[in-house]
């Protein structure tokens, strides 16, 4: 017989991909999902990438009826539920905190009262806060928290408390977590919930910290969703991709296809109970040169990505994985190179007519005193 698995979130951009994956693999798949406007559009319908054999149930996992209806039956959970995005965060604080803490211990609380085979809950690498840097030895040094003053004359690079310059380098999971906007303070506590609740109730609990996710089925017309999307977004309107700072920040992108791999491995590996693990493609890449790559794989010819020197608060410098101990514990490996995952994702945007919201987000942060 098929072990079922509940994805929460599971109409989603990620979570459409995990379905994928585990219906492939011989998993039944169970989806709980509120099919927000803000991702499916106000007609809230099914979204046509769900596959046909996923059991969608239409509900919040805020609600407790809905949580516990769709729990019935199911070994395994997959919890993707959660509001997304660094800035929007910062001015609908009730909502976030609403959706992606209460709604995980909503979760949690019915969890509690029948425990699956095991959950594995989506973390974010934005708990880290800045990533790892090192000094001119090659030591570990907390960088000092850069102050509006010095974003202002455009100084954007993190020093030590000593003002020594610092250097960016691989993000492991025992690096501290900074907590730097209100998303980034749910998802950590989406994560340690997970993990207490687990420990106490005796059933095995795996947390994906996943850095920036990209591929097909991304909400395009949602400003507050991946930088990629919203780069591909803003040049198929025939418009510059906007980007923050000076461009050179650094990020690391990984494909929706090598997450959605690793969900599975989670849930199938029990050397991984109980521990944090970074999913990324483990390669460091400037923002701008993202932009540029986006631009090219669309053939946006005429198009170049547009340096604002913008701040957002919340934002930080550099991040990006050290993807060692997910490689170690699940035998995993990101397989999917930056230029095939573009290839497939310009593929998938032939024909797809986005919103460009771009300038509207822009405009909300900036009325709030949230961009420089």
């Amino acid at each position: 017989m098929k072990k079922l698995v509940l994805i929460t979130g599971g109409a989603g951009f990620i979570g459409a991909h995990v379905a994928k994956e585990l219906l492939t693999h011989g998993y039944g798949v169970r989806a709980l999902d509120n099919l927000v406007p803000q991702v499916h559009g106000a007609e809230r319908a099914r979204p046509d990438y769900l596959s046909t054999d996923v059991e969608l149930m239409v509900g919040d996992v805020r609600d407790p009826e809905a949580v516990f209806c769709a729990l019935q039956g199911v070994d395994f959970v997959v919890h993707l539920a959660s509001l997304v995005g660094v800035g929007q965060s910062m001015y609908q604080i009730s909502e976030y905190t609403s959706v992606n803490n209460l709604g995980t211990a909503t979760l949690l609380q019915a969890l509690s009262k029948h425990p699956p085979e095991r959950l594995v809950v989506a973390s974010s690498m934005s708990i880290y806060g800045e990533g790892l840097y090192v000094d001119a030895t090659g030591s570990p040094r907390e960088p000092r928290e850069r102050q509006v003053s010095q974003l202002k004359l455009g100084q954007w690079e993190p020093t030590s408390a000593e003002g020594e310059t610092l250097r960016p380098a691989p993000t492991g999971e025992t690096k501290k977590p900074n907590l730097a906007s209100v998303y980034a303070l749910s998802k950590f506590d989406q994560e340690r919930m997970c993990l207490i609740v687990g420990k106490a109730y005796g059933f095995p609990v795996v947390a994906l910290r996943l850095f920036n996710t990209y591929g097909p089925f991304q909400a395009l017309s949602n400003p507050y969703t991946g930088v990629l999307s919203n780069f591909a977004s803003r040049a198929l309107n025939g418009k510059p991709p906007l980007i923050f700072e000076d461009g050179r920040q650094k990020r690391d992108f990984v494909s929706v296809y090598d997450v959605a791999a690793a969900f599975r491995l989670a849930l199938a590996t029990p050397e991984a109970a109980g521990r944090a693990l970074n999913i990324s493609s483990g390669e460091a890449m400037t923002v701008a040169d993202a932009a540029s790559r986006t631009i090219e794989a669309l053939g946006a010819t005429g198009i170049e990505p547009q340096i604002t020197g913008n701040y957002r608060s919340g934002d930080i410098r550099h991040c990006f994985a050290d993807i060692g101990l997910a490689e170690s514990l699940l035998g995993w490996r990101p397989r999917v190179t930056l230029q095939q995952g573009l290839r497939d994702l310009a593929k998938w945007l032939t024909g797809q007519k986005p919103l460009d919201r771009g300038m509207e987000a822009r405009s909300e942060l900036a009325a709030r005193g949230l961009m420089l």
